[in-house]
């Protein structure tokens, strides 16, 4: 199992890069940003640096969306950078959250994503599009290689991942609900004439380090509740469009009644005073929280489902920590390990 790591592009970007660079001596493989350019720095630009100081580090947008960004661009710096830093780059893209909702814009259709989806992976692979009437290419980029994952909840976005999609994104670690859409995408997949373990699994969500005793494992969770919160604006949107039709499990939906707005100012903060709503066991469930064989335990649920990468969201107050107890003791007892002698 791969393991990522999400970072916030918090000023100053400095701190990004290093947290970046020492997730790579601790074994991560895949370093993430959020992608929203009002809120925090711009992620593109703290890219080119993150991957001129790693040497392996696969890098890229948890999650962009074609609404404030424009395809063609989005393909041309991707494509850029696999230039520069030789292919190590993956775009994960979705409807749109934060970065479209603070200008207050919408989220893209169902339809506008799936063409995003299939027009950016052809361009920053090399490939011609049809676009606006004319057939472009980006004529420089014809060695580019770069994955499109799409973060998806609903019914719909879930089969279109499955459909055009090289991997899949969810954005919560409980293995119940990992089952259900890991499933609709396989069988999204499999309708579509796609070989369904071709799709790469990949489920982020905050995970905190503890000692295993009450006390941490009560704090841990009230750092970790501002994720319910920001996974309601999704559920929300999909409560609004399916109602309680039983096309989403209750599971996922039943948390959000009480919820009553939501300020994107504290976006993805420890402390986020709209997300009294969240119960703990929904951050419990969503999250991953406990001493390192706990980690390590839910892990290997969710890898027996076929998930393909964990990504650990590190909006905390202990981050430094947590990153280095994953280097030491999680992320060598999920991985393959191979003898020099048998």
């Amino acid at each position: 199992m791969d393991v990522g790591v999400v970072l916030q592009c918090t000023p100053p970007a400095s701190r990004v890069v290093d947290l970046a660079r020492r997730a790579e001596t601790y074994g991560f493989t895949y370093v993430w940003t959020f992608d929203s350019h009002i809120l925090w720095e711009e992620p593109y630009v703290i890219y080119s640096k993150i991957l001129d100081e790693t040497r392996k580090v696969i890098v890229g947008p948890m999650v962009t969306n074609p609404a404030t960004r424009d395809i063609t661009v989005t393909a041309s710096v991707f494509a850029t950078l696999n230039e520069m830093y030789g292919n190590r780059t993956v775009i994960g893209i979705g409807r749109g959250d934060s970065a479209v909702r603070v200008t207050n814009g919408k989220p893209v259709t169902v339809a506008e994503l799936r063409q995003a989806v299939v027009d950016i992976k052809g361009l920053v692979n090399g490939e011609a599009i049809d676009y606006k009437g004319n057939d472009l290419r980006l004529p420089w980029a014809l060695d580019s290689r770069t994955d499109v994952w799409v973060a998806a909840y609903g019914p719909k976005v879930l089969a279109l991942t499955g459909e055009v999609g090289d991997g899949f994104i969810l954005q919560l670690a409980d293995p119940s609900i990992a089952e259900w859409t890991i499933k609709a995408v396989r069988e999204a997949a499999a309708a579509a004439g796609r070989n369904p373990d071709d799709v790469y699994i990949c489920v982020a969500a905050p995970a905190y380090i503890t000692d295993g005793s009450p006390e941490q494992h009560a704090h841990a969770v009230d750092q970790l509740r501002w994720f319910g919160g920001m996974v309601g604006n999704h559920v929300a949107d999909i409560v609004e469009r399916y109602g309680d039709s039983g096309a989403v499990p209750q599971a996922l939906t039943d948390y959000i009644k009480g919820r009553q707005g939501y300020d994107y100012n504290q976006h993805g903060q420890a402390g986020n005073t709209h997300t009294d709503f969240v119960p703990d066991e929904i951050v419990e469930r969503f999250c991953i929280i406990g001493t390192p064989e706990q980690h390590v335990a839910r892990l290997e649920e969710l890898k027996a489902l076929g998930v393909d990468q964990f990504a650990v969201y590190l909006q905390h107050d202990d981050k430094d920590h947590t990153m280095a107890q994953y280097g030491e003791k999680v992320i060598p007892e999920v991985q393959e390990t191979v003898l020099a002698k048998s």
